[in-house]
């Protein structure tokens, strides 16, 4: 079992990508509706903007955005380690640009441990959240949502079920490490239906651990990402 103290951390965007968009940075700034973090030990955390009236507004502004940073901060000076699902390549770059928090947001992604960048950099190809905990017999994301659909119920006003998405997604993210740290493994089905195994002796890695890892073989690949989709904003 790992010896870290886990906080899983997520966010979702207020603006709707448009449809076969294939760069969400050319359509940006995406806006925070909401975000949540979960602690092992249990603590889970909500965010959304507050109108005047105490209502829940359309998305944070950005000295809310900055009381996020400020909470993962404070759970880092506390010995925790933010656990993400692609926060690297989109989270903590997001919540950046939204909190003007720049540097802080820089040096929390760098330390923090992205599972899905650990997996990009032993294989070359990203996997998605739900494909990995349902590889691990996790029950996976909520039902009939989605990260693109989530904007548009947002802006529907079906916001409890955006919260409560958000929140079940750190909660997978999180079980879905403790499961990996356990097992010593990340297993999957490929899209041709293969079952897919990672090791994962020496334990998940950090951004700046996963960095050092030699590049995989892309020769097959016929136009694959360079690490720098995801780590671009942090130089």
């Amino acid at each position: 079992m790992s010896t870290r103290k886990y906080l899983a951390f997520d966010i979702e965007i207020t603006k709707p990508l448009p449809e076969g968009t294939e760069d969400w940075k050319s359509v940006r700034p995406l806006g925070i509706s909401c975000a949540a973090t979960l602690s092992d030990n249990g603590t889970k955390t909500t965010f959304h903007g507050k109108n005047p009236s105490g209502d829940i507004a359309d998305q944070m502004n950005q000295s809310e955005a900055a009381l996020l940073v400020e909470h993962l901060a404070a759970a880092v000076d506390s010995g925790y380690t933010i656990l993400t699902w692609n926060g690297l390549g989109f989270d903590f770059d997001i919540l950046a640009e939204e909190s003007d928090r720049y540097d802080l947001c820089r040096e929390l992604a760098w330390d923090h441990m992205d599972m899905m960048f650990h997996i990009f950099c032993l294989k070359g190809y990203p996997l998605g959240l739900d494909t990995a905990a349902k590889g691990m017999g996790l029950s996976g994301k909520t039902p009939g949502m989605s990260g693109d659909k989530a904007p548009l119920f947002w802006s529907q006003g079906r916001r409890k079920e955006v919260l409560e998405y958000v929140a079940q997604d750190v909660q997978t993210t999180l079980l879905l490490a403790q499961a990996v740290e356990e097992r010593h493994q990340l297993r999957w089905i490929s899209r041709s239906g293969k079952q897919q195994i990672m090791p994962v002796h020496a334990g998940l890695l950090t951004v700046r651990q996963a960095l050092d890892l030699p590049e995989p073989d892309n020769s097959w690949m016929s136009n694959p990402w360079p690490r720098s989709k995801f780590t671009g904003w942090l130089f």
